[in-house]
């Protein structure tokens, strides 16, 4: 049996996916919307305790992380933009924005698209964060490895320091999370109305300038770049430092 959607059952789906939402809902004039990277879920993500308090941070949590660790993760950015889509759209009241990081940045972007092919209101800007342009071929694929070694790959770098036991309990989500970037391949459009800033680590060796620079072909509203100190992974630690880049912006979200 289909059991119909009413504005309660909206509303507890929008906050299983948009953690956040409604958080501010007294003083926000603005809301950033923020997709992780691979593997993460939205407890990597702090940087509502870096903006001011006119601005609300809903950051996504995809299956498979946190408490969503049961549910199936999902390896396609069309199922993520089918899922994520429709609750965003419905959450445009405000003036808002996208940040995304890395796996985040491929999400947010085909999120866009998908908001512009629904005629909802667009993001004011995209921060898009340490991932190659659309149609730049991936250096290295992982997803296609052994489970072996795929996870001496990952324990060097996104998965170090954790304990053995978590690293294999994570590698399932590595590994679909890998897949949806590996096996992304941009459909043809017109770029977006809205401005990018393109941002990442100075000591990134896993994206390079060439890699970045694709991303002014998909934007027709001009394309900025923001450098951090640090690799990859430089968000973990320049959270409050990319907070005050992304507000210094805000005004012009509308």
């Amino acid at each position: 049996m289909t059991v119909p959607a009413t504005p309660a059952l909206d509303a507890d789906l929008a906050r299983l996916w948009l953690r956040g939402l409604g958080s501010r809902r007294d003083t926000a004039h603005r809301r950033l919307f923020v997709f992780p990277h691979a593997g993460a879920g939205a407890g990597a993500y702090r940087l509502a305790e870096h903006v001011p308090d006119t601005v609300e941070v809903c950051t996504v949590q995809l299956p498979g992380r946190e408490d969503r660790f049961g549910e199936e993760a999902l390896t396609s950015t069309d199922a993520v933009v089918a899922a994520l889509a429709p609750l965003i759209a419905g959450r445009t009241e405000l003036p808002y924005a996208f940040f995304g990081h890395s796996m985040g940045a491929l999400v947010a972007f085909e999120v866009a698209r998908g908001l512009r092919d629904r005629g909802a209101a667009l993001p004011g800007r995209l921060f898009l964060s340490a991932m190659r342009a659309p149609g730049v071929p991936d250096r290295e694929p992982l997803h296609h490895l052994p489970d072996d070694a795929l996870l001496a790959r990952l324990a060097a770098d996104e998965l170090a320091g954790l304990d053995p036991e978590l690293q294999e309990l994570l590698l399932p989500l590595m590994r679909a999370d890998l897949t949806l970037c590996e096996t992304y391949a941009p459909r043809a459009a017109a770029p977006l109305p809205c401005p990018f800033t393109v941002l990442h680590g100075t000591g990134d060796d896993t994206v390079g300038e060439a890699d970045l620079a694709g991303w002014r072909e998909h934007t027709a509203a001009g394309c900025d770049t923001h450098r951090f100190p640090g690799g990859h992974l430089y968000v973990r630690d320049a959270q409050p430092q990319l907070a005050r880049t992304i507000t210094r912006t805000a005004p012009a979200w509308g």
